[in-house]
């Protein structure tokens, strides 16, 4: 039985007079801060807490959403939880964590130090480490998001897809719901892979940078600063995988500065009602950054991802 608090269903809004602005034919956001604990995290932590169920605990390092994520579907399936976080993550995710009967342990750097500390703990006590791409059960979870968007879109995908991207499991998990989709006949043979578009912020980029140097891995970030939280992971484990995505469905990398971010933010707001998080307003920067340079075409269908709610990033 699945541990489920009624995360998907998630609207996909038109975004007509943005479209226009932006120059492109078409594009609607999938609103992801809608889901449980305002975040498309909650996705991944559903399947991740049903399958650790049996485990005597759990613990995930965090940059802010995936803890508030793990200790809402903990508490519903009566297990411990201890979540790992960075002291600078958004007090108001904090507060989230904090509302229920879980354990959250503050470390000073940033998600990989929280990392450390998370997998330190789970070696100790035998709990079960439902970190970003350690383990399946996330990705699985994420998949719904390809699979939910096709649904939506009438059996069909868009041209390109903007991502946040920081630990990459979303891009991942879009690209397999995709190919398996296309294998079991819900999209036809022919379905031509939307492009994968990551968005990171010009301070914390090891994506982009691997993807322009044409690595087939990520070095870690030094020194990470954005206040789009969960954009601030330096080093993603799933890098080798969200750099094939990229390259295999013809997608791109770019970043944004921080003033970029934040105008981008407001603009996605106010252009859709949206209560766009920081890491929404670095998708649609990078979009506007991108049919600029003609690396998205003019006439692109576009779906643009707000993975999380902004009222979780103001104090």
């Amino acid at each position: 039985a699945p541990v489920t608090l009624g995360e998907g269903g998630t609207p996909l809004i038109e975004a007509e007079a943005l479209a226009g602005t932006i120059g492109v034919a078409r594009l609607r956001i999938k609103d992801e801060g809608v889901n449980p604990t305002a975040s498309f995290k909650a996705r991944g932590l559903s399947a991740a807490v049903t399958h650790a169920r049996g485990a005597p605990g759990i613990v995930v390092p965090t940059a802010g959403n995936a803890g508030a994520a793990l200790a809402a579907y903990a508490t519903a399936a009566g297990m411990p939880a201890r979540i790992f976080a960075p002291a600078t993550t958004p007090r108001p995710i904090l507060d989230t964590v904090r509302a229920y009967d879980v354990t959250l342990e503050l470390v000073d750097g940033h998600i990989g130090d929280a990392g450390k500390a998370a997998r330190a703990y789970a070696a100790e006590h035998g709990w079960f480490d439902v970190s970003t791409c350690r383990v399946p059960y996330r990705t699985e979870g994420n998949k719904t998001l390809g699979i939910e968007l096709a649904e939506q879109l009438g059996w069909r995908v868009p041209d390109v897809i903007v991502y946040p991207t920081g630990g990459g499991e979303g891009i991942i998990g879009m690209w397999k719901a995709f190919q398996e989709l296309i294998g079991a006949g819900w999209l036809p043979a022919d379905t031509v892979l939307p492009r994968l578009i990551v968005a990171q912020a010009a301070g914390c980029a090891p994506l982009v940078r691997a993807f322009a140097a044409g690595a087939d891995h990520a070095e870690p970030w030094q020194d990470p600063v954005t206040k789009a939280a969960g954009l601030r992971v330096p080093g993603p484990l799933g890098d080798r995988l969200v750099l094939r995505a990229l390259r295999a469905t013809r997608g791109a990398a770019a970043a944004v500065d921080e003033a970029t971010i934040q105008r981008a933010t407001r603009t996605l707001a106010n252009a859709t009602g949206v209560d766009a998080a920081p890491e929404g307003g670095a998708a649609l920067a990078v979009l506007a950054d991108l049919v600029r340079d003609g690396t998205i075409p003019r006439d692109a269908d576009v779906v643009l991802f707000n993975t999380g709610a902004g009222a979780s990033y103001r104090e």
